[in-house]
C-alpha cells in the first residue's frame, strides 16, 4: 500500500537534497511547522521519524528546547505518519495530545512516531492513538506525547 503522500516521500527523497525538500513542502502545507525547521529523515507506513536541531528559535528562557517546538515535533511527526499509513478512504485530525517532559531538552532532537493500534479502513470513526517519543543525540528520551488522531471515512 502506498498514499499519495508517502509516493511523494519515496520520489523526492531519490533526489539530492530529497529530505530537505520534502520536509519543507510538508512545511508549506502547513506553515506552522516551520517554526522548528524540522527534518523528516524517515517516512514509512506506521512509523515517521523526524530531526530538528537546537537553534535559539526554539529555546525558552533556560536555553533547552521549548516545550511547545516539542509539541510541534510531535504533532508533525504524528500527523505525517498516520497520512502515509492510513487507506486513502480515510481522514484524519488530531484531538488531543498528552505530553511527558522527561529531561532537559538539548542538541539535535529526534522524534519517532507510532501508531499503538492498527490503522484501518472502517464504516464509521475511530480514535487512533499514537506515540511520540524525542531522544537527545545520546538516545536518551527527553520527551513523550500521546496524540488522539480522530480517523473518520473521508465523505
Amino acid at each position: 500500500m502506498s498514499t499519495p503522500l508517502l509516493s511523494l516521500y519515496r520520489k523526492i527523497t531519490r533526489w539530492p537534497a530529497g529530505h530537505w525538500l520534502f520536509s519543507r513542502a510538508v512545511c508549506f502545507k502547513a506553515p506552522y511547522f516551520g517554526t522548528i525547521a524540522p527534518r523528516i529523515v524517515s517516512l514509512e507506513p506506521n512509523r515517521c521519524e523526524v530531526r530538528i536541531r537546537d537553534r535559539r528559535r526554539v529555546h525558552n528562557h533556560i536555553g533547552t528546547v521549548h516545550a511547545i517546538a516539542l509539541c510541534n515535533l510531535a504533532e508533525l511527526a504524528a500527523g505525517v505518519m498516520t497520512d502515509a499509513s492510513l487507506p486513502t478512504s480515510m481522514r484524519w485530525i488530531p484531538k488531543g495530545m498528552t505530553v511527558e517532559y522527561l529531561k532537559k531538552a538539548t542538541g539535535t532532537l529526534h522524534g519517532v512516531a507510532t501508531p499503538d493500534v492498527a490503522l484501518v479502513e472502517a464504516a464509521s470513526g475511530y480514535d487512533l492513538p499514537v506515540t511520540v517519543v524525542v531522544n537527545n543525540e545520546a538516545g536518551e528520551a527527553v520527551f513523550r506525547a500521546s496524540i488522539a488522531m480522530w480517523v473518520s471515512p473521508r465523505k
